[in-house]
């Protein structure tokens, strides 16, 4: 793989294309230029990806495409790359777009590897890794937040990456395991308190952020979920916006709401914490993961935490593909990728910082 093209230059597409260019030839394509003040070290044109003749035909030129683009583009760009056979990478959290890019594995002759950033994505390869002492399973809880350093207000929030990626997640059913059965519950439901280092926090449902692994685990846990950190308040918040004012049929109108109130910050801090619970042998244990990541200065640049565990994810990802120590063709679950070897790429080292 030498050739890779990036779809989308916002803030994560631009990293992700700054990470890649280390190490591969980057083009990237977006609707316009790069919207703030930085010299990308890779050609960047501009285009409508949704001109899908126009989007072949830039595509056939490269080994792989990365789309950091809506989730709601995804199908069309993952048709075409398999059908141009060439890897397909994404970081969608939504999940009829990722059942429909598992649909086409059969016939796949390159890698397709949608939801490969942070959760799902990260928060996945971790909970699987957390899983390996175990003879036999009983839990497995993931929890991630994207939250804003030093929040004010009572939303306590800020939209450091895409609305329309947050308000999906809270709108949208979410698939679990509890009590041995594999089903969907409502997001924005399931509260709970966490305490992380004498900071309260709230958790509660959201989709999209266990990827692919009810399916995997069917049948082996009594329960598995994964639930979003935000401070105390918001969820509540978001109910009221979304159910009683009903915003939740004007998208368009709620991202508009919440983009104007709740702009990115720059100091923003991303929380990951993980458990996995079960026997070895006939002791039952406990192993957890927790680590908080903070902005981090990149080629020249400080990028938002955000930003950088979102990209480092997918590049590193691409560099286990690229150096042929995940497969070459079909479906990519992110609990295939070995946490190991991930840690050892040169962007997946960076969660180690």
């Amino acid at each position: 793989m030498e050739n890779i093209l990036v779809l989308g230059m916002g803030k994560v597409g631009s990293l992700v294309g700054v990470l890649l260019s280390k190490n591969f030839k980057v083009k990237a394509v977006d609707q316009k230029k790069p919207h703030y003040n930085y010299d990308l070290p890779f050609e960047c044109v501009k285009g409508d990806v949704t001109n899908l003749k126009w989007l072949a035909d830039q595509m056939v030129k490269h080994d792989a495409v990365v789309s950091a683009l809506p989730y709601f583009l995804n199908k069309n760009i993952a048709q075409l790359a398999h059908d141009l056979r060439i890897h397909y990478f994404d970081l969608t959290e939504d999940v009829p777009t990722t059942q429909f890019i598992q649909s086409l594995q059969k016939t796949a002759k390159k890698i397709l590897a949608p939801q490969c950033g942070l959760a799902p994505g990260f928060i996945g390869i971790v909970g699987k890794d957390l899983c390996t002492p175990f003879d036999r399973l009983r839990d497995i809880e993931l929890r991630v937040g994207a939250l804003p350093r030093y929040p004010n207000g009572q939303l306590a929030y800020s939209f450091t990456w895409s609305p329309y990626g947050v308000i999906n997640e809270y709108l949208n059913d979410a698939e679990a395991i509890h009590n041995g059965e594999r089903k969907l519950v409502p997001s924005l439901e399931g509260f709970e308190y966490i305490n992380i280092e004498g900071q309260e926090f709230e958790a509660f449902t959201t989709s999209g952020g266990l990827g692919t692994l009810c399916e995997t685990f069917e049948g082996k846990v009594d329960t598995l979920n994964y639930k979003t950190i935000r401070y105390p308040g918001h969820g509540k918040l978001m109910r009221f916006l979304m159910y009683e004012l009903i915003l939740k049929d004007d998208k368009e109108q709620l991202e508009r709401i919440l983009s104007n109130a709740k702009p990115p910050v720059e100091e923003d801090v991303v929380y990951v914490y993980a458990v996995a619970e079960g026997w070895q042998k006939e002791t039952l244990s406990r192993k957890e993961y927790y680590k908080a990541f903070y902005p981090m200065e990149i080629q020249g640049k400080k990028w938002r935490a955000i930003s950088w565990t979102t990209a480092a994810s997918i590049v590193a990802v691409i560099e286990m593909v690229a150096a042929k120590t995940l497969p070459q063709k079909g479906f990519l679950k992110q609990e295939e990728i070995p946490f190991d070897k991930f840690l050892k790429t040169p962007t997946g080292s960076l969660f180690l910082t």
